[in-house]
């Protein structure tokens, strides 16, 4: 006869793999998965059934990354993104240059790096998805999990849509002649079509971008018909998405050796090549000129506020998956300083790369680089084409950018996928931890977010688009949900109890620091950049031009309100779960082990 102890405090009794007793000492709401498997699915009355159903014999393992290296460029790849190639060079020389730089790193220490740490421990230590993690910390919080997980469902329905330009650009760089470089073709609308820079026509690659690749229509209400061509480059995106995380951590390690790294030789061959260029210190000089009069204007605090959430993949539990498969001891302190660093120094020197070829158009056009300056897709898809066809080679330079541009993509998508999927299976390991149900749950998602996507493809896709970049996966959401992630730790689960976990996987404290910007700091500036762009909102126009209907704003909201009433909802639920436990008395103490529970047993049954 042999006892096994679960958890501390569920002690089962088997004899040839039969069961004889279970005994539990204490049962929380987390572990009532347990006492079904040990007790509701097993006879006790003959003790003649196997300890576990064959069901259960069949669950595969969770996993774990190969080595540090897999977990450090699977990060990498999921933060260094497309917003540090797009947004932080143009943010910065709009928002006065280096001075922007100030904010931009106030922001970085108070909000970016303690956020980030937060999740990616709070990860490694539970070994749970993005919804699960909250529901051992406290049952209370579990709707931050549901709030993540709705935003990362958003972000997988329109973040692909830039990897499905990004290939259909590339298949037409394979061509001396760029489709993008003339007025000759069935798009361009002749006489008003000119490929300098003339404020009386426009330009060849502006009309690629709306008449060929967009074929956009007036508004939101003439939403037109399928563009086939870029619905067929988003399969191809949905099938590279698929078959990188397939198999879990086993390929998703393998995987990002390759999409995580070329992305940088990528950089640095343009980054060559732009500093080379004549008129690229133009450009230079309008990137990195401080105007520090700037900083009086509050916009510029919440550009920088913004994008540090925006590139840090922070608040989506793509950090707490990836950490999640971390080995206990993994010093994760030291690997998301390194990250962290590495991130705003990709952004930096992208902005060299940018702005040098931007330099160049000023120069060649003989204009101010603030009439060929764009941001986000603007940047991508219509300034840096109408550089590369100014260049000798033009069709490899257009090549290796989009190149680029699809990989900093294809990162960041198939890791936001990963959280969701992870996050999903966390939930419900006896369903989803067997034979091909993983895959097959994943080829579920993918194909429903690939039909969610086609509606961005048609002639008013656009302008659905913009709506879910600019609503949907918003600062304001992303802010949200970082005031309650630090009220959480820091508040309810404790401060010094969680760097006491910290300290029994990594075998020291960090510094104070940290510690205080969750208690404090960081809560703080969160409620504050959250209040000002309430206060400071301006409805969505597409190009500054287009304004949407009411209906379309409605939907704005409807999307950004999503994920927030999604935190609220469970919250209400673990209220009435720890209540019905036995009125106050039995609220209080189940409050009180559970927290002991998690702090005292938790890191010695991981061990």
């Amino acid at each position: 006869m042999v006892t096994k102890t679960f958890h501390d405090f569920i002690e089962v009794t088997y004899l040839k793999n039969s069961l004889v007793s279970v005994n539990a000492f204490y049962l929380t709401t987390g572990d009532t998965f347990y006492v079904k498997i040990y007790a509701a699915k097993a006879d006790l009355r003959n003790g003649t059934k196997d300890l576990l159903p064959p069901s259960e014999e069949k669950m595969e393992e969770r996993g774990q990354w190969s080595n540090k290296i897999e977990f450090i460029l699977s990060v990498a790849g999921s933060i260094i993104g497309l917003g540090n190639m797009w947004r932080f060079p143009y943010l910065c020389y709009k928002n006065g240059g280096g001075a922007f730089l100030i904010p931009y790193l106030i922001f970085l220490f108070t909000c970016g790096v303690p956020v980030f740490f937060l999740e990616t421990a709070l990860g490694q230590y539970t070994s749970e998805g993005g919804i699960t993690c909250w529901r051992k910390i406290s049952p209370l919080f579990e709707g931050l999990g549901y709030g993540t997980q709705v935003i990362v469902i958003l972000l997988n329905f329109y973040y692909i849509i830039v990897l499905a330009w990004g290939i259909f650009y590339l298949s037409f760089s394979f061509s001396w002649d760029l489709a993008w470089s003339s007025c000759n073709n069935t798009w361009n609308t002749g006489k008003e079509c000119s490929s300098k820079l003339d404020l009386n026509a426009t330009s060849p690659v502006l009309e690629f971008w709306e008449r060929r690749a967009l074929r956009i229509s007036p508004g939101l209400d003439h939403m037109g018909s399928l563009n086939w061509d870029l619905a067929l480059c988003l399969f191809i995106a949905w099938v590279m998405c698929y078959f990188c995380i397939w198999k879990g951590v086993k390929s998703t390690g393998k995987v990002v050796y390759f999409t995580a790294t070329f992305p940088y030789v990528m950089l640095i061959v343009l980054l060559i090549r732009g500093l080379t260029l004549p008129g690229a210190a133009i450009g230079i000089k309008f990137y990195l000129y401080p105007d520090l009069g700037r900083l009086a204007d509050p916009q510029v605090w919440m550009d920088a506020g913004t994008q540090i959430f925006f590139s840090y993949a922070i608040c989506l539990g793509a950090l707490t998956a990836l950490g999640s498969y971390n080995k206990y001891n993994n010093n994760c302190y030291r690997d998301c300083l390194s990250l962290c660093f590495l991130n705003s120094g990709t952004s930096f020197v992208a902005g060299f790369a940018i702005f040098s070829i931007l330099g160049f158009m000023s120069y060649e056009q003989n204009v101010p680089i603030s009439e060929v300056a764009e941001s986000g897709p603007g940047l991508a898809f219509i300034a840096y084409p109408r550089a590369v066809s100014m260049m000798p080679f033009s069709p490899l330079w257009a090549a290796l950018f989009f190149i680029m541009i699809v990989f900093l993509g294809l990162d960041s998508q198939f890791v936001c996928v990963e959280s969701l999927v992870t996050a999903v299976v966390d939930m419900y390991p006896a369903v989803f931890r067997r034979k091909n149900r993983r895959e097959l749950f994943l080829l579920a998602v993918s194909l429903f977010s690939f039909f969610m996507g086609l509606i961005m493809l048609m002639e008013g896709g656009m302008y659905v688009f913009q709506l879910f970049d600019y609503y949907a996966a918003s600062g304001m959401c992303l802010l949200f949900m970082a005031i309650f992630e630090t009220v959480c730790i820091a508040w309810v689960y404790g401060a010094d109890r969680f760097y006491d976990n910290i300290e029994d996987m990594i075998g020291y404290r960090p510094g104070p620091y940290i510690k205080y910007c969750w208690l404090f700091f960081t809560p703080a500036t969160c409620i504050g950049t959250f209040a000002f762009s309430l206060i400071k909102y301006t409805p969505l126009k597409y190009n500054n031009e287009y304004v949407y209907p009411w209906w379309g704003y409605a939907i704005g909201w409807l999307l950004a309100l999503a994920s927030m009433v999604s935190l609220c909802d469970p919250s209400l639920s673990g209220i009435y779960r720890i209540f019905d436990r036995g009125g106050a008395s039995g609220a209080l103490t189940y409050a009180i082990y559970h927290f002991h529970y998690l702090f005292f047993n938790f890191a010695k049954n991981k061990k």
